[in-house]
């Protein structure tokens, strides 16, 4: 395991570039969010309004052709987003970037509304209609439509990046933090040396047995519910996302309340190491602007980890919604970034710097992924309420089983576009089997497996929405141009 673990920080630091390298993939992540946002005039500041009346159902036709409504894509596409990378994609950052970390993490969202905005046009405008009536979409029917056929290599290799990302980004990640999770707790809770949290040799995988049980119990639950299809996932997502997200919200925010005076100072701590990091917090020794550099990166790593912005994931999610246009799938796209990076990232971050948690040593080491958030719930809660990490525990578990819902969704879209609808079946067995080998290997395993595929599945996504922006321009304007008498923005 520990030549796996070698291989994989190799090749995750090839995709992502090392501080000692440059970090190519967050010059093409954030130089096509800033391309695409000078382009389309800033359209993350200036049609929220209409997003918002979207959302509300202001435009809904029960009769469009589709699968599921506005508020329901966002939802799915949330459920996806909204979770793990919330609580552990942030700890994570902090502890290897520090604070400033977060700074990259709101630029790769700001610019990354978007890319959002663009890649859930063009997956509205080039999806097809399936006989049954379901929709498909996604990048790789808009590379090979959108750009023409001689594109097709390139979205049959998005469509296969996207299979794979989908085991570790939306799967294998899910299910390591919540079994990381649920074993923190067990630990607290028994004694030292009881045989659940005692290591045995799983298959050749040094694991607690704690892990393997909660593997199981998560991969039957996950195989359960994704066999009702992209309909069931909506009900689902629409009922999960928005209970979970406010449980999270609420507890966050008022651990800020309890400790009002100190979130202006974290502010300026957050902007001062986002360019001055202290090398004591970041676990990276190196010069000033190799420090700079590794705090930006894993800001931008866990950024589009975070809202997947760029990526091409979201967009497989809104392809099915009911709606005859492009753009007005587009402008509710846009909103999940401002909703989990901007607000929920913000809250996970701010309580973890305002209590000092990723400074706090425990057991000779400093705290990492969930266990570092629940220590900050724990912490920041202490003085009403001294549960506070079984928060994040109920959190990451349902998190971790929403999230995983929603990508075996744009796996099985992949999968049927690259091998026809007879591939979703052997498709959905390998992901649940992914999803119990997640929650018993490592954390440098599972992330780095996680941030390879991601960083691969982005290249010919952001190449695709460079080469078709002037045509999502086009769709913009003609759509507004006729929303005019509703909207007067």
């Amino acid at each position: 395991m520990d030549k796996v673990k070698q291989v994989i920080q190799s090749i995750s630091g090839t995709v992502w570039g090392w501080p000692e390298l440059m970090p190519l993939m967050v010059i093409i992540l954030l130089g096509t969010g800033i391309y695409v946002t000078f382009r389309l005039r800033f359209i993350q500041l200036f049609r929220i309004r209409h997003a918002f009346r979207v959302i509300r159902g202001t435009y809904d036709n029960v009769k469009d052709e589709g699968d599921i409504n506005h508020f329901q894509a966002l939802s799915a596409a949330l459920s996806a987003t909204v979770g793990i990378g919330n609580i552990a994609g942030v700890a994570t950052a902090i502890h290897y970037g520090g604070p400033g970390a977060l700074f990259w993490m709101w630029v790769t969202a700001v610019f990354g509304m978007a890319l959002k905005y663009s890649e859930a046009t063009l997956a509205l405008n080039f999806r097809t209609i399936n006989p049954d009536g379901s929709a498909s979409g996604g990048p790789m029917y808009y590379i090979e439509r959108g750009l023409g056929k001689k594109w097709k290599p390139m979205a049959v290799a998005f469509a296969c990046l996207a299979m794979v990302s989908s085991m570790g980004t939306g799967n294998s990640i899910q299910a390591f933090t919540c079994s990381d999770q649920i074993l923190s707790e067990f630990q607290q809770a028994l004694p030292d040396g009881n045989w659940l949290v005692n290591t045995v040799n799983f298959l050749g995988i040094p694991v607690e047995p704690v892990r393997i049980f909660t593997g199981v119990i998560l991969a039957v639950l996950v195989g359960l519910v994704i066999l009702g299809g992209i309909r069931r996932i909506g009900k689902v997502a629409a009922r999960l996302a928005p209970f979970m997200a406010l449980i999270y919200v609420l507890s966050a925010l008022f651990i800020l309340i309890l400790n009002y005076h100190l979130i202006l100072p974290t502010f300026g701590k957050i902007l001062t190491q986002a360019f001055h990091p202290r090398a004591e917090l970041v676990g990276f020794a190196g010069g000033g602007f190799l420090l700079f550099l590794n705090t930006m990166i894993w800001g931008v790593k866990r950024g589009l980890f975070s809202n997947e912005a760029g990526q091409g994931s979201a967009p497989i999610a809104h392809a099915a919604a009911k709606t005859k246009e492009p753009a007005r799938e587009g402008a509710v796209a846009m909103i999940g970034p401002l909703v989990d990076t901007l607000i929920i990232c913000t809250l996970t971050g701010l309580t973890i710097v305002i209590t000092h948690s990723h400074e706090a040593i425990v057991d000779g080491a400093r705290l990492n992924g969930s266990p570092l958030t629940a220590h900050a719930f724990r912490t920041g809660l202490s003085p009403v309420f001294p549960w506070g990490d079984k928060i994040i525990t109920v959190a990451v578990f349902l998190f971790a089983i929403s999230t995983a819902i929603s990508w075996s969704y744009y796996g099985d879209r992949s999968a049927e576009y690259v091998f026809g609808h007879r591939a979703i079946r052997p498709y959905k067995i390998i992901f649940v089997l992914f999803h119990f080998t997640g929650a018993i290997v490592s954390l440098e395993i599972v992330w780095g497996f996680g941030d390879i595929a991601l960083g691969l599945m982005a290249v010919p996504n952001l190449i695709a929405l460079i080469a078709l922006t002037p045509y999502v321009i086009n769709r913009t304007k003609d759509y507004f141009a006729r929303q005019q008498q509703w909207d007067n923005v």
